[in-house]
């Protein structure tokens, strides 16, 4: 029986490949269908919409997955969560600002093409 590519039923992806046209699709009513999940749920939060980024979040299991976790949940305020997902992703607790941490996050995903690292 032939077997199916070990791309089937995935998106193509065509990720942002700069800060700027990322910030550009924030224009749009939804993140590009085309862009992996981490670049989408960036793009939920940085819209303001905190429950589509956690949904994608929490079903990343990779570093950054985590990482992006802690994130949402030190912007809700809940620091015992977010120190939990921080741990998860081996990096230290963040202290700088959520602003920075989202510059930080968005670069780690353009240097890794979008796949969640």
């Amino acid at each position: 029986m032939k077997q199916p590519p070990s791309d089937f039923g995935k998106r193509p992806s065509d990720n942002p490949e700069s800060r700027e046209v990322f910030q550009s699709a924030l224009k749009g009513d939804s993140p590009p269908f085309s862009w992996s999940e981490p670049f989408r749920a960036l793009w939920w939060d940085a819209r303001g919409n905190w429950e589509s980024a956690h949904e994608i979040a929490q079903e990343l299991t990779t570093p950054w997955g985590s990482w992006m976790h802690a994130y949402l949940h030190r912007k809700e305020g809940d620091l015992w969560n977010a120190g939990y997902w921080y741990r998860k992703a081996g990096i230290p607790q963040r202290g700088d600002s959520l602003e920075t941490e989202f510059e930080a996050l968005l670069q780690a995903l353009l240097d890794a093409d979008g796949n969640a690292v």
